[in-house]
């Protein structure tokens, strides 16, 4: 029996109908959202109404937050946040955003205050990374932390988990899980991975969170240029709908470290828009919610929002845009968070292509050993930076 249950009619229409305060945002901002919302098959997950892992659910208190906050007072904190719980990982993977970062590994107390004062800045949705953020011992404590009003969701390969470590983080307030999965074949799996199991590992973790019955389950998958240049991401797709799982969560891999800081790493346009395209496409036949970042994040839906409506904080304390961009504006030891992400989102008015893809030469020009760059010679980076225009969303929402 298949664990995919699509929402009915009358359970979305009531979910949207709890939300009236959505008629207050500008008619142009509404038609969007139903528009946006009408390319994605909306899953029942546990009563959760969901439309992709990288929102809330519908008909859920930080959805409310969502159109409180965002939409309708437009505040200027961060909307998506990410916590690397550790930078230690049993895997190595050659395109990993964390390698080379270094420092001193934030303390328990220190992760829970910041996911408080993340919260107070606005943030509704928050990302547990790494490394394996399942080998912070304190991980259930962490997550319980969180609470009411910010849908949250992890980031793991599966190593070291166990059903009982599964049922604690569900019962802590765990929603969303994604489990890491690069290709559909073992072999190649591990070899991406530089870890013998790698890929048994996955499936393990995989079945141990859809055994908890109430979990949205998702595959984390990074497409080489290789399965994207020859035709392959279907194939991998095919693969993940024999799974059973809710969503497969996509992204080519993002020029972060050294080895990928080249042009004929960069995904083009046009790849970019087969894969919209090809979303879309699954989404309508609605056997697995397709949910690629360049969908997201292209000039046609949301922008890019890195440092604009997303940070990320690693596991040592440093802020930066997103997880994929090695520069940083600060340590959260040393100042507030709010802080740094005021000057942070000065100099990010988002924008409507992906900011890594785009500027990793100057991550190149500046980069001496160690990532994140040092504040000095990030704030030198910005000032060579030619941001795009705003996507059609920020346009909407901004004018």
């Amino acid at each position: 029996m298949t664990m995919i249950k699509k929402a009915s009619r009358l359970a979305l229409i009531k979910a949207l109908l709890s939300k009236p305060q959505i008629l207050r945002t500008k008619p142009t901002i509404s038609l969007f959202l139903c528009q946006y919302l009408r390319k994605f098959p909306v899953m029942d997950v546990g009563g959760r109404l969901v439309l992709h892992s990288h929102l809330p659910p519908i008909n859920s208190k930080a959805y409310s937050r969502f159109i409180n906050e965002h939409l309708l007072a437009k505040i200027q904190g961060p909307s998506h946040a990410q916590i690397a719980l550790t930078n230690a990982c049993p895997q190595n993977c050659d395109y990993c955003y964390n390698k080379r970062r270094t420092g001193t590994r934030m303390d328990t107390p220190t992760i829970l205050r910041v996911i408080q004062e993340l919260k107070q800045m606005g943030v509704f949705w928050l990302g547990f990374t790494g490394g394996e953020p399942l080998l912070n011992r304190d991980i259930v404590r962490i997550t319980e932390s969180v609470g009411d009003g910010c849908a949250l969701k992890l980031f793991t390969t599966g190593c070291h988990l166990t059903p009982q470590l599964a049922a604690d983080l569900r019962n802590a307030g765990l929603i969303y899980v994604s489990v890491s999965l690069d290709h559909w074949q073992e072999a190649e799996h591990d070899r991406v991975r530089n870890y013998a199991g790698a890929f048994r590992t996955a499936l393990q973790a995989i079945e141990i969170f859809k055994g908890l019955g109430d979990m949205h389950v998702s595959v984390s998958a990074v497409l080489s240029k290789e399965m994207i240049r020859n035709g392959q991401v279907e194939e991998f797709l095919q693969f993940l709908i024999g799974l059973d799982i809710h969503e497969a969560w996509l992204s080519e891999a993002k020029p972060s470290v050294a080895g990928l800081w080249k042009k004929d790493a960069i995904i083009a346009e046009d790849e970019r828009l087969a894969l919209v395209a090809m979303q879309d496409r699954y989404n309508k036949e609605g056997k697995i919610t397709v949910n690629y970042l360049g969908h997201f994040e292209g000039k046609e839906h949301f922008g890019c929002c890195a440092g604009h409506k997303m940070v990320y904080v690693d596991a040592f304390g440093y802020v930066s845009p997103c997880v994929f961009t090695p520069i940083t504006f600060g340590n959260v030891r040393e100042r507030e968070i709010s802080n740094i992400f005021r000057d942070m989102r000065r100099r990010f008015p988002s924008e409507s292509r992906c900011f890594i893809n785009t500027n990793y030469g100057l991550i190149k020009k500046y980069y001496h050993g160690v990532a994140p760059l040092p504040v000095e010679e990030t704030l030198q980076l910005m000032q060579e930076v030619e941001f795009a225009s705003y996507s059609k969303f920020m346009q909407l929402l901004y004018h």
